[in-house]
Parts: structure tokens; sequence; C-alpha cells
């Protein structure tokens, strides 16, 4: 089962959160096989960390949590709140096979909260940009609870327009970049 994990970053956890960088990897390298997408979301400025997305192929709702919560910046206190939802890997491969590369262009994590009747079910007709794509589903998969996705585009606007309007209660747009060691 897939799993999207989203953690927020505290107000002023930017010191501790590159204290603990190394201790964060090494978690992250145990996991190596299962992740399907990783890496930062940044605040507007674009430099500073607002928080760690990680796409992850675990057992159960159960590991995935604890995938989770037993990340060292978590446990630290680094982040204000987890999101973990389960997700459908819609593109079939990891953020390593994109074939436009870990750099070049700006790169969005895209959140869109369901409301009401499942859309965006389908790989858009031009997946050319996409990295990751899938609906955000409840525990057992039978609930829609909306759709992300990471993405390559020239701004946010255009990054959130992949979306169906209007049809999502919220949507998040947080600029993202390819995670893990270099």
């Amino acid at each position: 089962m897939e799993f999207l994990c989203y953690h927020r970053d505290r107000p002023g956890s930017t010191t501790l959160r590159g204290e603990l960088l190394e201790e964060h990897w090494s978690y992250m390298d145990r996991f190596e096989k299962e992740l399907i997408a990783r890496g930062p979301t940044f605040a507007e400025d674009g430099e500073t960390p607002s928080g760690s997305v990680h796409i992850v192929d675990l057992p159960d709702p159960a590991a995935a949590r604890a995938f989770a919560f037993d990340e060292p910046n978590h446990q630290a206190g680094i982040f204000r709140d987890v999101l973990v939802r389960r997700w459908r890997n819609l593109l079939g491969r990891t953020m390593w096979d994109f074939p436009g590369g870990r750099t070049g262009g700006n790169r969005f994590l895209v959140l869109g909260f369901g409301a009401g009747e499942p859309v965006d079910l389908e790989v858009p007709a031009d997946s050319s940009e996409l990295i990751a794509y899938g609906p955000l589903l409840s525990d057992d998969g039978a609930a829609w609870l909306g759709t992300a996705m990471l993405v390559r585009a020239p701004d946010a606007d255009t990054a959130r327009a992949i979306l169906t309007a209007d049809r999502y209660a919220a949507v998040e747009v947080h600029d993202w970049e390819f995670g893990g060691r270099r």
C-alpha cells in the first residue's frame, strides 16, 4: 500500500532541522526500497524549509503511521503536524524515474483536499511534467479524500490548475525539491 506523509515544520525549527539532517537521512536510508518520492517543501522565500514529504510503499496504515511518527525530526519536535494518507501511484514509477531529472525548473507539492464526488482519478492527458500523481484515500482505500501530486511547472498557479477547478474544499501548493542524499 502506498502512503503520502507530509510533515509541516513548526515555526522556529530550522536550526534543529539542520542539526538532525544526517539522522533524518539515516532513518530514510532504512526505507530506500519503499520510497516512491521524498523531499523538503519551502516557505514563500524559497529557502526556508516548511515541511517534508515522503511517499512510501508500506504493508498497512499502522506501518505508515509508525514510519511518519518515528521519524527523528518528528520525535525531536520539528514538526507541528503530520498528514498521513493512503495514496495510489497512478504513474507507476518513483521520482527517480522522472524523465525531467532531479534539477531544473520549479517543482511543487500540490495537495487538493476533496469535497463531494471524486475527481481527477485519471492521470491528466499531458503528464510529461508530473513527478508523482494520485488520489488521497481513506485507510481502507474506499473513500476519496483528495489528490496529491509532485509536479514541475512554471509557477504555483500552473501547478494548481492541473486539478479540476472548484472541486476541492482546499488546495495547497508548496515549493518542493527532490530530497535525499546527493
